[in-house]
């Protein structure tokens, strides 16, 4: 954003020296990119008047003209009338002019930036020419070349200095736009001007145009419609029609405006909306009424409308273009005419034969703007300040503003009623927030008085009002402008910002020196990341956010996830429901990159409709994530038995670290109440998954192999299994693990294959073991799994484990361990049914 010093001092008062000012600005308004000094660029250039012109008797396109600069220019070689002689190859040159002349020993100003010319007197056709006078792009006003600048005698008198003229002794200063992201009224020299008062202590007050609501008188010259299809997308849409007679001789002084701040001048109408747009920060266009006129069917009619699958749109850039929803076009009943927000077309762009127009003011939403930008590569002012959230309380002040500019500028005439599309949803109420001084000055560390606050923000046109309830309480009135301010935070901003914030107290704050307690759940993923890390699993670390369509692969209803009205990618969608779909979403990559067998494993926040806080936002749950995977070939050489068993023995390994002893429900006895345990449970075969719970009953997460169908949609291997745990529950009811020596006498081992019906699952026969195995006094066991086999068709099966058993104070014989085997598989076969083989 370029801000002219000049331009401010119309509307805000500059009590600092201007050294100062440019350190407050970047202090306390923006960071500032570049500063430029204009008065070096038109040094010496004065205004002259032209006397005599008369043609040059050695050229046909050359006059030999003589001025007179009021006898203020020296060193310059006059006639006996005290005139200087100018050559000028210009066509409009004639007596009379008030012109901008370039003395001997200036820079003409367009070369000033890159290769500097500097003017010297010299022989042209055998007479002398002392300088030259300047066209407007010579000038660096703008690209006008056609002949040289005519100046408006009001504007001065011959003598008088260039810049003072025009203002141009002025200092350009640029702050980077990021700064103002969330300040769209400081994209306008009006909203900068009211801040730079304020961090000045000074109060500001906008002019009674911008503050109080129009009115303008309307006409029926002109027919006149507008209409919106989506108020969503444009809250407000306005439009007016003019006649206008002027549209070659625009006003110097607002060229000089421009163009200063980087805006090209091109025509006065074109100008104007610039102008407005570059003050107020609210974007405007003009089109040309009758061009609008010959593709409306009855009645000129401006349509705010999506568009259509593939409809094209030639573009002032020069461009044809094709676009689609939800882009927003302008356009009238036979095709569109502007891209809303963005750009006009080119088919109704204003020329020099336009002698009726429509000026258009509106309000669009500012993630549809961006999004439309970003994805044709359409960057303008008008999109730097719509993405930002103008207020739509401004269009009809701004819209006013330029018709009274027209009307004295380019002699323009209001010609028809005045459209206006305000939709009643998105009327702007203005925001009222409750704050207390005290709030403020505990976060800023200041000790400020109600007074004090009230001053401060009344320089910027808050408004403070006490509360009657609570004395200590005062409410702030925000102005239509500030869309930003919300929360008592944002008054807190405001007030350190304009206090300055070199005035709070340089104190640090304090504190004890007790070292902080540690997070539980921080401690407990570095405790898993060491263990899995150590058992080869590698980490990833995957987007938040996912597209709906993998949701929908691994069996998840994306209806049930909240949805990002302004996604960074169209590939990031959602918030995720659960950490496992990320993870099968790399396997394939993986495998076809050469890594034939790996474990991966994430831990992120989810999130799901289903938990919302008491304010109604979301509630993050903490999870882990795990999968392993092994191409055909070495599954088939390296891994005997299911790939369930492999995540399994990751699973048990991290719940033991955190002294939980798992138990093992198969997922098919449990049907999930809520969406979050539907979604967690979605990518598992049922048949061949199990929930993992403590033995108290608390759910702690989900353990299995895949659906064949989530396998094929993602083109995993068929050994592929893994698990998704709470990892914030299992950091709360984790518990201490005491140290258990080894045994010093060697341990024994023995299997026992039992033959128990298929209703008996492995987690139950498990249990029923190790709680009727009458182990020896100080003595430590460990049950494990061998072998499980079910002939097919079988109403059994047969399970085989391998009891490891050592004694603390002997060596145990094989018949001791036998017995102990022979006591259970009798008790399994009263209680179970069950068959030693």
């Amino acid at each position: 954003m370029k801000i002219s010093l000049n331009w401010v001092k119309e509307y805000a008062a500059i009590k600092v020296p201007q050294d100062e000012l440019i350190a407050k600005i970047g202090a306390q308004l923006g960071e500032i990119e570049e500063i430029v000094e204009l008065s070096d660029k038109y040094k010496g250039i004065v205004l002259a008047k032209v006397v005599t012109c008369e043609k040059h008797p050695n050229a046909d396109k050359l006059s030999i003209c003589t001025i007179d600069d009021g006898g203020k220019t020296k060193g310059v070689k006059r006639n006996g009338d005290g005139l200087i002689e100018i050559v000028c190859g210009a066509p409009n040159v004639r007596a009379g002019l008030l012109v901008a002349w370039l003395p001997p020993g200036t820079v003409v100003p367009v070369t000033y930036d890159k290769d500097p010319f500097t003017l010297e007197a010299r022989e042209i056709r055998g007479k002398i020419s002392n300088g030259m006078l300047a066209s407007a792009s010579e000038l660096a006003i703008s690209e006008d070349h056609s002949g040289i600048l005519e100046l408006n005698p009001h504007d001065g008198k011959p003598g008088d200095d260039f810049a003072n003229a025009y203002f141009l002794n002025d200092t350009v200063v640029d702050v980077e736009n990021k700064m103002f992201t969330h300040r769209p009224d400081c994209f306008g020299i009006l909203g900068v001007a009211r801040e730079i008062a304020g961090i000045q202590h000074l109060p500001f007050k906008s002019p009674d145009w911008y503050l109080d609501s129009p009115k303008l008188s309307a006409s029926k010259t002109l027919p006149l419609d507008v209409r919106v299809e989506d108020t969503k997308l444009v809250p407000r849409f306005m439009a007016v029609a003019m006649n206008v007679s002027n549209q070659k001789n625009g006003a110097i002084w607002m060229q000089t405006y421009l163009s200063r701040v980087g805006i090209r001048p091109i025509s006065p109408i074109v100008d104007i909306t610039n102008y407005v747009m570059h003050l107020t920060g609210q974007p405007l266009h003009a089109y040309d009424y009758d061009k609008v006129k010959a593709l409306s069917n009855t009645t000129p009619t401006l349509i705010a409308r999506q568009a259509k699958q593939g409809e094209k749109l030639a573009l002032l850039n020069g461009k044809m273009m094709e676009f689609d929803a939800p882009t927003i076009l302008i356009a009238a009943d036979e095709a569109a005419v502007g891209v809303g927000g963005v750009m006009g077309g080119a088919d109704t762009e204003v020329d020099e034969n336009t002698t009726s127009i429509i000026i258009e003011a509106a309000s669009f939403d500012m993630y549809n703007i961006r999004r439309t930008s970003m994805k044709y590569g359409l960057f303008t002012d008008a999109v730097t300040r719509f993405n930002k959230g103008q207020s739509p309380e401004q269009t009809d002040r701004a819209l006013a503003f330029a018709v009274r500019l027209i009307e004295q500028l380019a002699q323009g005439k209001v010609a028809s009623k005045i459209c206006d599309k305000y939709h009643k949803n998105h009327k702007h109420d203005s925001q009222r927030v409750t704050v207390t001084a005290d709030f403020i000055n505990e976060r800023l560390g200041t000790h400020l008085s109600v007074k004090e606050i009230t001053q401060l923000l009344e320089n910027v046109e808050f408004k403070v009002v006490s509360a009657p309830a609570d004395k200590k309480k005062f409410h702030v009135q925000v102005p239509f402008w500030r869309t930003d301010i919300e929360i008592p935070e944002d008054i807190v901003e405001e007030v350190g910002r304009l206090y300055g914030y070199q005035h709070v107290p340089l104190e640090l704050p304090k504190r004890v020196v007790v070292p902080a307690e540690r997070d539980p759940l921080l401690e407990a993923k570095s405790k898993v990341r060491s263990i899995l890390a150590a058992a080869g699993a590698n980490e990833a670390l995957t987007y938040s956010f996912i597209h709906g369509n993998l949701m929908e692969k691994v069996g998840q209803n994306p209806d049930n996830a909240f949805r990002l009205t302004n996604a960074l990618s169209p590939d990031l969608q959602y918030f995720r429901m659960s950490l496992v779909p990320s993870l099968l979403d790399k396997i394939h990559m993986n495998i076809k990159a050469g890594y034939d067998k790996f474990a991966l494993f994430e831990m992120n926040p989810v999130h799901n409709k289903d938990m919302l806080q008491d304010d109604s936002l979301p509630l993050e749950e903490q999870r882990l994530s795990f999968v392993f995977a092994a191409d055909d070939k070495v599954a088939s050489k390296e891994y005997a038995g299911a790939s369930y068993y492999q995540a399994r023995k990751y699973l048990i390994e991290i719940l033991n670290a955190f002294g939980i002893e798992p138990i093992f429900q198969p997922a098919i006895e449990r049907e999930p109440k809520y969406e979050i345990g539907k979604a967690a449970i979605a990518p598992f075969d049922v048949d061949r998954a199990s929930y993992v719970r403590t033995a108290d009953g608390t759910l702690l997460g989900e353990l299995g192999e895949f659906k064949a169908s989530v396998r094929k949609n993602l083109k995993l291997p068929a050994f592929t299994s893994g698990f998704e745990l709470d990892i914030g529950r299992v950091a709360e009811i984790q518990s201490t693990r005491s140290y258990q020596p080894l045994s010093r006498f060697p341990k024994v081992e023995q299997d026992i294959s039992l033959k128990v019906p298929d209703t008996i699952n492995y987690q139950e026969l498990a249990s029923f073991i190790v709680d009727n195995l009458e182990t020896p006094i100080n003595s430590t066991f460990a049950l494990a799994p061998i072998d499980i086999y079910q002939p097919e068709g079988a109403e059994y099966r047969h399970v085989t484990f391998r009891l490891s058993l050592a004694s603390y104070e002997r060596t145990l014989k094989a018949e001791e361990v036998n017995g102990l085997l022979d006591s259970v598989a009798t008790a399994a076969k009263d209680k179970l049914g069950a068959e030693r083989l």
